[in-house]
């Protein structure tokens, strides 16, 4: 069998973290988890990864590539309504599917709270900067309509918050809506 690269075994980390993450948030999961998940041990975790705030963000970073290539995969070649269902009936795919990468986002979102309270703004700049190239991969093809824009990321927002709790796809709490949040007539 062969030896995983350095690169390999980082990639093989950041997948490990990214479910550690999203089941015990940054302050619940341990580099121990982590490190036992990928079968290394921590001081070879650390080689790949100056420390947990490291492992992480890198995570996160997957986190937000990972919905990007999802949105712009989806809305290749299409522009307006149809990119706007394309990318919504993905989304909703992937958060349905890979619970996973939900709970990381949301794990996300909580980290940059936590931190920046505490005076600690690298995880906020790192999860805003992701969320600007979110927003812009979204936004072109929307006809770089502010105000679809907002509707498609708060409707995903709502989606997030959703599953979250629990709600499954075909809940009628939102499974007429559309991407924009409205109700479709018949539901």
């Amino acid at each position: 069998m062969a030896r995983m690269s350095a690169e390999e075994r980082r990639e093989s980390v950041i997948r490990a973290a990214t479910t550690e993450f999203a089941r015990g948030g940054y302050y619940g999961t341990s580099t121990e988890a982590i490190a036992k998940r990928v079968g290394v041990s921590q001081p070879y975790l650390f080689r790949l990864f100056p420390g947990k705030k490291a492992i992480f963000l890198a995570a996160a970073e997957r986190c937000v590539a990972d919905t990007i290539r999802m949105f712009e995969e989806a809305s290749h070649g299409l522009e307006g309504e149809e990119a706007l269902h394309a990318m919504g009936d993905a989304y909703r795919k992937v958060v349905s599917e890979q619970p996973e990468q939900l709970m990381m986002q949301m794990q996300m979102y909580l980290a940059v709270a936590a931190a920046e309270q505490e005076g600690d703004h690298e995880f906020g700049e790192v999860v805003r900067a992701g969320w600007t190239r979110l927003w812009d991969t979204v936004h072109l093809p929307l006809g770089a309509d502010v105000e679809e824009t907002t509707t498609f990321m708060a409707y995903g927002m709502l989606i997030n918050c959703l599953v979250a709790m629990g709600f499954p796809p075909e809940h009628r709490v939102w499974a007429g809506m559309d991407p924009q949040g409205r109700v479709e007539e018949g539901s």
